[in-house]
C-alpha cells in the first residue's frame, strides 16, 4: 500500500537530516518546479544535496502535516546553525511531488501570551467540514487581512478561545487589530495585497498571500484551526522576497 502523500514529504523532510536517500524517490526531478527563489534549479540532485546537508547535522521537526487534494503542506522546524520555523507545500502529479513552494522566517518567540511558534494542535479533525472551513479562512483573508474591515473581526473569530502563535502578538483580538490598523498617513505595517492559494484539510486551512511588511515585499503564510465555523488558533511565517535580480531560479516565489 502507497503510504499517504503527506507521510512521504514527512520522510522526504527528514531525510535532510538523515541524508537517507530513499524517500527522495516521490520527487520527480525531471519534472520538478522550484519556488525558493534562493535555490538553484537542477543545479543538484536532491539525493546529493540531502546528503551534504546531512553533515551538517541539521534538525528537522515536522510539527504537523496536511494534505488537500494534490497537495501537502507541512509546518516545520528547521536548526542548521540558526532556527527557522517553515512552511512547505508540494504538489502531486502521477503519485510523485512536481512542485515545490516555502515561507521560512527565523524562530522568535515566545509571544506575550508565552505561546511558541510551533505548539498547538497537529492532527486534523472535522474532515467533513475541510471545503466550509476553507471558505471561512478564504473569507477573512479577504476581509479582513486585504480589504481591512477590521469592525468584521468578531464575525471570524472567537475572541474568547483565540490562541495566538505569532511572536509579536498576544492572545484575543487587541494585538491584532493594533497590528493591522492603518496609520494616520494611511500606511499599514502589515498590507496584505493578494491571496494566492488557500489549502484545507479538515479544521486546518492554510493561506498563502503577498503584500508589503513595515513597506518590505513579503510572502504571507498564516496556517488557522477553525472551530464551529470561527478562527481560533493561528500560526505564521512572514519572508521578504528578494529582488528578482536575486533570484536563483525564475520561477516565481508563489
Amino acid at each position: 500500500m502507497t503510504p499517504a502523500k503527506k507521510d512521504q514529504i514527512r520522510a522526504l523532510l527528514k531525510s535532510i537530516e538523515t541524508g537517507d536517500p530513499g524517500p527522495i524517490a516521490v520527487v520527480n526531478e525531471a519534472k520538478y518546479i522550484q519556488h525558493n527563489p534562493q535555490t538553484h534549479e537542477g543545479s543538484e540532485g536532491l539525493a546529493a544535496l540531502f546528503k551534504r546537508l546531512s553533515k551538517t547535522s541539521p534538525r528537522v521537526n515536522i510539527v504537523r502535516a496536511f494534505e488537500d487534494g494534490d497537495f501537502v503542506f507541512a509546518h516545520t522546524e528547521y536548526d542548521f546553525a540558526n532556527r527557522n520555523i517553515g512552511f512547505e507545500v508540494f504538489r502531486f502529479e502521477d503519485g510523485r511531488a512536481v512542485e515545490h513552494w516555502d515561507n521560512i522566517q527565523p524562530r522568535q518567540g515566545p509571544n506575550q501570551s508565552g505561546r511558541s511558534m510551533v505548539e498547538g494542535p497537529t492532527e486534523a479533525n472535522d474532515h467533513a467540514l475541510t471545503e466550509s472551513n476553507r471558505e471561512v479562512v478564504r473569507a477573512f483573508v479577504d476581509s479582513i487581512l486585504v480589504k481591512n474591515e477590521l469592525e468584521k473581526l468578531e464575525d471570524y473569530i472567537d475572541e474568547e478561545n483565540y490562541a495566538e502563535h505569532n511572536s509579536r502578538l498576544s492572545d484575543g483580538l487587541s494585538g491584532l487589530r493594533s497590528a493591522l490598523a492603518t496609520a494616520d498617513d494611511g500606511r499599514r505595517t502589515v498590507d496584505y495585497q493578494r491571496v494566492h492559494r488557500v489549502l484545507a484539510e479538515g479544521n486546518f486551512v492554510l493561506s498563502v498571500s503577498e503584500g508589503y511588511y513595515n513597506g518590505v515585499r513579503s510572502a504571507f503564510y498564516d496556517l488557522f484551526r477553525v472551530v464551529s465555523g470561527k478562527l481560533v488558533e493561528h500560526w505564521d511565517t512572514t519572508e521578504k522576497i528578494a529582488p528578482r535580480n536575486e533570484w536563483k531560479n525564475s520561477n516565481g516565489k508563489f
